[in-house]
């Protein structure tokens, strides 16, 4: 039987939420030396790149200006953690 491993994840009003994951998991997707919860941040964030990005790039219709802007802003931030674009990463510019 696996076990497993928590994260606690703290949002900026003080509330708190846990994430469970099989224990080894976070190990096989990290780098060589990389802290646990380093990467469990950094696969967060790609996960909220990624579907803001599928909200604002692949929506049928017309998308809000503050999604728009969210979604900018959450690319911005990708880049800044990774050292490249969102699309550079993916190979998906838009």
């Amino acid at each position: 039987m696996v076990e497993t491993e928590t994260y606690t994840i703290e949002g900026p009003d003080g509330d708190s939420d846990e994430v469970e994951l099989p224990a080894g998991l976070v190990d096989t997707l990290s780098e060589q030396g990389e802290d646990k919860t380093t990467v469990v941040a950094e696969i967060a964030l790609l996960s909220f790149v990624q579907r803001s990005h599928a909200i604002v790039h692949h929506a049928e219709g017309e998308v809000p200006t503050d999604l728009e802007a969210i979604n900018e802003k959450a690319e911005e931030l990708f880049e800044e953690r990774f050292g490249m674009s969102f699309g550079e990463a993916t190979g998906h510019s838009h």
